[in-house]
């Protein structure tokens, strides 16, 4: 059995932090939005004698072992269904850069799980799926779902927004990942923490149809943006840019960006109205 899956990147429109939990986590107001750049993964069953996951993929800064999410996704698909005797092959087609605030690791686990449970003749419903993208991560079920939607606490409660079509083009430094951790970390050391409401206020804009660049904003861009001269750079020559994520990306509605060097430019992507799919 065999199946190809394509696994979209998303954008934080805004990115608000609400208070930090017991866990470590912090909960979020967010609204993401998936777009048309994608990974693929190539998903392959057989029978064996035992279970195996085993993982491939055309980019050397990911593991290819347990640490990746996509392994977790399919052993937790496994254990889930009590699936026994399968060796699951798995290449990984990376597009999405890697550490940049684009939910590309979110987007291979929820396309895990995704395409293994259509392989196995849907075994699993959607609400089943959703948990189970809850466990692995924040962004998986934004991923899964597709198109806009409102994440809250962690970020994997989810609820689906009007879609709205924009044009958007990204840039992110080339030799610059920044970790969730990290900016997590530094955002709460801010002896200020910002509070300008603008998940509330594009959601207002979204139901009623107005242009929502003037809502676009990050708290976590707040809390790194000091430390790094390549964000500042991207800023300075573009200042309606908005980072994504944790970052390093950065994004720009309806507009392009020009080739700066050290830079990865993508322009001309689209917003999307649906999440993982099959190719």
């Amino acid at each position: 059995m065999k199946i190809k899956i394509k696994t979209p990147a998303k954008v934080n429109l805004t990115l608000e932090i609400v208070n930090k939990r017991d866990d470590g986590f912090h909960n979020i107001k967010s609204i993401m939005q998936l777009i048309n750049l994608y990974d693929y993964l190539t998903i392959s069953v057989k029978d064996a004698n035992h279970s195996e996951i085993i993982l491939s993929g055309n980019n050397q800064e990911i593991p290819y072992n347990e640490k990746n999410l996509i392994y977790k996704a399919a052993k937790l698909f496994l254990e889930k269904t009590k699936i026994n005797n399968k060796s699951i092959n798995i290449y990984i087609e990376k597009n999405i850069p890697v550490s940049a605030g684009l939910a590309g690791g979110s987007t291979n686990g929820a396309g895990t799980i995704f395409g293994l449970n259509k392989l196995f003749n849907s075994i699993l419903s959607n609400e089943e799926l959703h948990k189970l993208c809850s466990l692995l991560g924040s962004d998986l079920n934004v991923c899964l779902e597709g198109g806009c939607l409102l994440a809250t606490q962690r970020g994997e409660i989810i609820q689906k927004l009007p879609f709205v079509n924009n044009k958007i083009s990204l840039i992110k430094p080339i030799n610059l990942g920044i970790s969730a951790k990290e900016a997590y970390t530094k955002y709460s050391l801010l002896k200020t923490k910002p509070n300008y409401n603008m998940t509330e206020k594009m959601i207002d804009s979204i139901k009623i149809g107005t242009d929502i660049s003037q809502f676009l904003y990050n708290d976590l861009e707040t809390a790194i943006f000091n430390d790094y001269k390549e964000l500042q750079n991207i800023k300075i020559k573009y200042p309606k840019a908005i980072m994504s994520g944790s970052g390093s990306t950065y994004f720009i509605l309806n507009d392009s960006f020009n080739n700066m060097e050290n830079y990865w430019i993508k322009n001309n992507l689209e917003f999307i109205p649906n999440g993982v799919s099959i190719i």
